[in-house]
């Protein structure tokens, strides 16, 4: 657990690895982000001066920590790659691991706010650039490691300013899904969350990671989520605000356990209605085939690149 004065700390938190007989010291220089996985630091390595992202967990010491080994087994651009990985403790005998990775300064959600405050719409030259590094990401971890990231959404898409490169990142609740093992439905975070996951679907795919993608790229096109529930319930009534009510085949290619249907008969709001009239029709094409109820009939991270 992490106490308020911890972000006081931070700067004079100095921490040293030793790697192939070499130290490598780091100097945390400021908090970047925090959560209920435990806190991020910017730091500087002080022998060469290079910057980094230091990210701190609480470390069940019964069980290996599947972020660490999925980052090991993942190198490719448009991933956020794993410098280096130590353990320290604090006085109460708390485990944590320190995961080194590079450091990239800006998010896809903090470029987005930069764009609304300006009351300004993502050049679409960017959204192009930015959708297609997001793909060209999830293709690789969906094939090679066959991971499926399970928290897509603009905070997990680093950004540099600079290059325009994209780096997906935060695999905390990642997981490699294997065919007819049940994992948890309770995943992702709400706006980006796929429908079979509000329908509890435990056997899914990674499709559910394409869903997500949908989202931010609608997110990108439009300056706001597309689907802004406030509960699980209320998720699912934005999404059939825009898709129309699933049919019953739909709802079935969901979640075959799920009988229950009782939902106000709405019917689908035209995709080039839901963007303004200047957009492009290979845009509004490419989000609509990307979010659709039936997890089989959304394209793969492959194919939209």
């Amino acid at each position: 657990s992490f106490t308020k004065n911890q972000k006081n700390v931070s700067k004079r938190l100095n921490l040293s690895i030793i790697k192939d007989d070499v130290t490598i010291s780091y100097m945390a220089e400021r908090v970047v982000g925090t959560g209920s996985f435990g806190i991020v630091f910017q730091a500087k390595c002080l022998e060469t001066g290079e910057m980094v992202a230091i990210k701190k967990v609480l470390q069940d010491r019964r069980y290996k920590n599947r972020e660490l080994q999925l980052m090991r087994s993942m190198i490719h651009s448009n991933v956020v790659s794993l410098k280096h990985c130590f353990f320290s403790t604090t006085s109460r005998d708390e485990l944590f691991l320190n995961l080194v990775m590079e450091y990239v300064p800006e998010t896809l959600y903090r470029v987005l706010k930069h764009y609304s405050n300006a009351k300004q719409g993502m050049p679409l030259i960017y959204v192009k650039l930015y959708t297609y590094q997001l793909f060209r990401g999830l293709a690789y971890i969906h094939t090679v490691p066959g991971v499926c990231h399970r928290d897509v959404k603009p905070q997990n898409v680093l950004v540099d300013p600079l290059t325009h490169q994209v780096k997906i990142c935060d695999f905390g609740s990642a997981k490699v899904l294997v065919a007819g093992e049940p994992n948890i439905s309770y995943i992702c975070s709400r706006y980006y969350r796929a429908p079979e996951l509000i329908f509890g679907a435990t056997e899914y795919t990674t499709s559910i990671d394409i869903w997500s993608a949908g989202c931010v790229l609608a997110e990108l096109l439009l300056g706001q989520p597309l689907f802004p529930g406030e509960s699980a319930v209320d998720q699912l009534v934005e999404i059939i605000k825009v898709l129309g009510t699933p049919t019953r085949e739909e709802i079935r290619c969901m979640n075959p356990n799920y009988t229950e249907f009782r939902f106000p008969q709405i019917k689908a709001h035209p995709w080039h209605k839901v963007f303004h009239k200047k957009m492009p029709p290979e845009a509004i094409d490419l989000a609509s085939r990307l979010l659709q109820y039936s997890p089989s009939l959304r394209c793969t991270a492959e194919r939209n690149r």
